[in-house]
């Protein structure tokens, strides 16, 4: 693999044109857009335009934090930002003319604010949110009256956007949660029609991570409903696991699998159908019976002790089971659940927020770089427009509070971006705004317009979306009598120096990827070590399956953080295809893993597992020792006792009556074997790739 050196024109040249799908349905934009738009039409109407200004604007910065999840989850995601934005904007109205006190302020906002990307992006945007809001109100100080009105007002535009955004709730209370396991049985299927032994079926991985969020999230909801949503969950775990073990297993020419596979399929596709319609799931009773049925004449001329035959029965009962908790999945079989089936343990529990926050307040946290130069930069460009008195100066620390995030990529794309969709917006807005200078419906209309492609185009293209939001804001000022065309060239040159301060504070203060990249690489490996060790006794379900959503998480923050090395420059090229490599070979641990996994997902562990278990910790062991050597960079020893370990375990399960579970177990532990040998390799080579 070769990985192309860092190209500054290239890169620019990528971000400039790269046009992704949008992520954002467009109901979602449709709804953000009348929170900020009728609130505005109505204060007109009443004689109260500027309630229905502070309201919009309330909505419209709380606007990113109305991501998908379940509704409980999403309520308290956008209370929360509602109530930064309206503390922020009243921080801001009170003490907006005194420039220490504000700059104290916005030190202080600044690194609180950037401290909460610890907490993934959407706390984050509230961070950013909060610091946008500060400034911005800044810009018109008010007396306490005011003051307290104003705040109140952007946290009841926060609040209207969150009414919207869960007014589906009482008719339609668990659809997130369905719609996450109707994509999950998809997935299913498709793995069920077009098997592969490493149980990677397009977007399966994804839609699991997205489950697990939904269904056992800090807010999730409660109730009988969701012990069957959770037991689904744990259902879509084993049944993966036994496609896995019979893609493997299947070693038969005479079509049993495939047919039984098929079956499968149905059954799985019609059980997700049933949750997306929240119906109950009769199309999937009759293809559940059609397989029941199959089941029997297949398994009649089975040969005993075929290692096929007992994974066929419990994909049979796993179906079964899910068919019936389908049944009660949803408000309207909420009354038909049975506590006794679904029963499960906390395998996920959520850790401290002030732990977390602590565990990052050290130099070496990205998180607490991000806050500091949050907290400089914020500062310093508020300072810097209020010492020369720059015309519409909120801009400039607004720009930097956006532009700047915890990486470089990032960091430079969307500081050019937002420059370059400044530029257009203000263009676009000023053409527009010329044709109707006094219609005040043509001007309630182009925001509207706006407003939507802001919100719809924000995930496709930054840029495009900048020029929405840009458009947005000046139309949103007009109302308040700021005149748009006056002000195009000072906002342009507000934006471009907020983009400079940002990217200068990079500079002056960088947190690479590639020097972080390594320690999450090494975690990888670690987690992955784990994985295996919980296969060796092996150890219980519910267990197996909290290891394996750890493995999960180590696994998506390395493959971000070689994608951030990617698009940072100074990257040699050698370190970045070893990077990469190792991830790609560190998968290969995870699937055989699973597979191997797979084989002793049954009721009673397989014969024979007594021998497999020790060559598995040993493997794990060497693993862990391969991870602990990426930190310091330092070679280590290709293991050579483990081909001789997994030849020895060969022999002795050529013994065993079944002869199909005996032959898998050779070749997965062959294929585990080449997978800790090639890491092995590969640690050797990076520690010796230039820093």
């Amino acid at each position: 693999m070769n990985s192309p050196a860092y190209s500054l024109r290239a890169s620019v040249i990528e971000t400039l044109v790269r046009v992704k799908r949008p992520d954002v349905p467009m109901r979602v934009a449709l709804r953000n857009t009348a929170a900020v738009i009728l609130p505005l039409v109505i204060g007109t109407a009443v004689g109260y335009p500027e309630v229905g200004i502070g309201v919009a604007a309330g909505a419209l910065d709380t606007m990113f934090s109305d991501q998908p999840g379940p509704y409980q989850q999403r309520l308290s995601r956008l209370f929360l930002a509602a109530l930064s934005a309206g503390l922020a904007g009243l921080v801001g109205f009170l003490i907006g003319n005194d420039v220490l006190p504000m700059a104290v302020a916005c030190a202080a906002c600044g690194f609180f604010g950037g401290l909460l990307v610890v907490f993934g992006p959407d706390i984050a945007r509230v961070g950013m949110t909060s610091m946008l809001l500060l400034v911005i109100c800044a810009a018109v100080p008010k007396d306490w009256p005011g003051a307290l009105a104003g705040g109140g007002l952007i946290f009841a535009g926060g609040m209207l956007l969150a009414a919207f955004s869960i007014a589906a709730w009482p008719l339609q209370r668990y659809l997130p949660e369905r719609r996450a396991l109707a994509n999950v049985y998809r997935g299913l299927a498709e793995l069920a029609r077009k098997p592969q032994k490493d149980g990677e079926a397009p977007g399966l991985s994804d839609a699991m991570n997205d489950l697990q969020n939904f269904l056992r999230g800090r807010h999730h909801a409660r109730g009988r409903a969701m012990e069957a949503f959770r037991v689904l969950l744990d259902l879509a775990e084993r049944i993966r696991l036994e496609l896995v073990a019979m893609a493997e297993l299947e070693t038969r020419r005479d079509g049993m699998g495939e047919m039984f596979r098929t079956d499968a399929a149905r059954v799985l596709t019609a059980t997700a159908a049933a949750l997306d319609a929240a119906e109950p799931p009769e199309k999937a009773q009759r293809a559940l019976a059609t397989l029941q049925a199959s089941e029997r004449a297949l398994l009649s001329s089975a040969a005993p002790g075929m290692g096929l035959t007992g994974h066929i029965h419990a994909l049979s009962g796993q179906l079964a089971a899910v068919v019936r908790n389908t049944n009660w999945a949803g408000s309207r079989g909420e009354e038909r659940a049975q506590r006794e089936e679904t029963v499960l343990p906390e395998t996920l529990r959520s850790t401290s927020p002030l732990a977390m926050l602590r565990a990052n307040i050290t130099p070496h946290s990205v998180a607490f770089r991000h806050a500091v130069r949050c907290s400089v930069v914020l500062t310093l460009a508020f300072i810097v427009s209020r010492h020369f008195h720059l015309p519409h100066g909120y801009w400039l620390p607004m720009t930097a509070a956006i532009v700047l995030r915890p990486d470089f990529a990032a960091t430079f794309n969307f500081g050019l971006l937002r420059v370059v969709g400044t530029v257009l917006g203000l263009m676009l807005t000023t053409f527009v705004l010329r044709l109707t200078p006094d219609v005040f419906a043509a001007h309630i209309v182009v925001m509207a317009v706006l407003c939507v492609a802001f919100r719809y185009l924000a995930g496709a293209h930054y840029g495009i979306a900048v020029a929405a939001l840009t458009g947005t804001v000046v139309v949103l000022l007009s109302f308040e009598g700021v005149d748009p065309f006056n002000a195009m060239t000072d906002r342009v040159l507000n934006t471009a120096l907020g983009s400079a301060f940002a990217l200068l504070a990079y500079v002056l203060w960088p947190s690479w990827e590639r020097h972080r990249a390594r320690t999450a690489l090494s975690e990888m490996l670690c987690a992955y070590a784990d994985y295996l060790e919980s296969l060796v006794a092996p150890a219980d379900r519910a267990t197996r399956h909290e290891v394996r959503t750890a493995t999960r998480t180590a696994r998506t923050n390395a493959q971000a953080s070689v994608d951030r090395m990617r698009a940072e420059p100074g990257t040699p090229a050698v370190l970045q295809e070893l990077a990469e490599t190792l991830f790609a070979n560190g998968n290969r641990v995870a699937r055989t893993g699973m597979t191997l996994e797979a084989l002793i997902d049954v009721d009673e562990v397989p014969a024979g597992w007594e021998f497999v278990g020790p060559f598995i910790h040993e493997a794990a062991v060497e693993l862990r020792r391969q991870g602990d050597a990426l930190t310091v960079a330092e070679p280590v020893d290709v293991p050579p006792g483990l081909r001789d370990h997994q030849r020895a375990l060969v022999e002795a399960m050529s013994r065993l009556a079944d002869r199909d579970f005996a032959e898998a177990v050779g070749r997965l532990t062959d294929r585990l074997t080449d997978n800790v040998d090639t890491i092995a390799h590969l640690v050797n080579r990076r520690s010796s790739a230039p820093a």
